[in-house]
């Protein structure tokens, strides 16, 4: 247990049944009345940002975040199945979690994981991966021959530009957080 003076941002806590990220605080102090700590609050699992106000002195729960890795296993309805490498137990992550990350998520891909219990807030790709060309489009013969690109769609159905040489069946590197093309392999 924290108190309302120790909140600095980057701080996590659970509230209300639900885990925040402390993103700004301020202690309030007024002419009339009691003063207070503001404080600007992320959901960890939405990303909705809230505004809270404290009691100086108030008890908050303060929770320490854990790293896991995970493999990916398959999408089952909403949810995408993991396997926690440590533990061997199946691990479900929400949709909104993964988010545009799944256009780089393929079977048996090592990520890592921060979570809190058995909840997981956000999920990291390793930042270069190597998938297959699966389709490519005709390069355009309207755009000037410096381009040099055309567009290619992956196995995991991921759209990127990639050169002009690149075949279907080619296996490629790609930067996954930017989502670029960097070589074929």
């Amino acid at each position: 247990m924290s108190s309302t003076q120790q909140l600095v941002p980057g701080m996590t806590i659970s509230l209300d049944g639900k885990i925040y990220r402390v993103e700004a605080c301020v202690k309030v102090t007024v002419a009339k009345g009691n003063p207070f700590v503001k404080a600007k609050l992320r959901d960890l699992i939405h990303g909705d940002t809230v505004e809270k106000n404290f009691k100086v002195g108030q008890a908050v729960n303060e929770v320490a975040l854990s790293e896991r890795k995970l493999e990916y296993l398959y999408l089952e309805g909403k949810e995408y199945l993991f396997l926690d490498v440590g533990t061997l137990e199946q691990v479900a992550v929400p949709a909104i979690v993964i988010g545009d990350k799944v256009n780089f998520l393929k079977e048996g891909i090592d990520v890592k994981a921060t979570g809190y219990g058995n909840t997981i807030f956000a999920v990291e790709l390793p930042q270069f991966l190597e998938l297959m060309v699966v389709k490519t489009e005709p390069a355009d013969a309207t755009a000037p021959l410096s381009s040099g690109v055309k567009k290619v769609i992956l196995e995991t159905g991921a759209n990127i530009d990639a050169p002009l040489f690149v075949e279907t069946g080619d296996i490629v590197k790609i930067d996954t957080q930017r989502g670029e093309y960097i070589q074929r392999v």
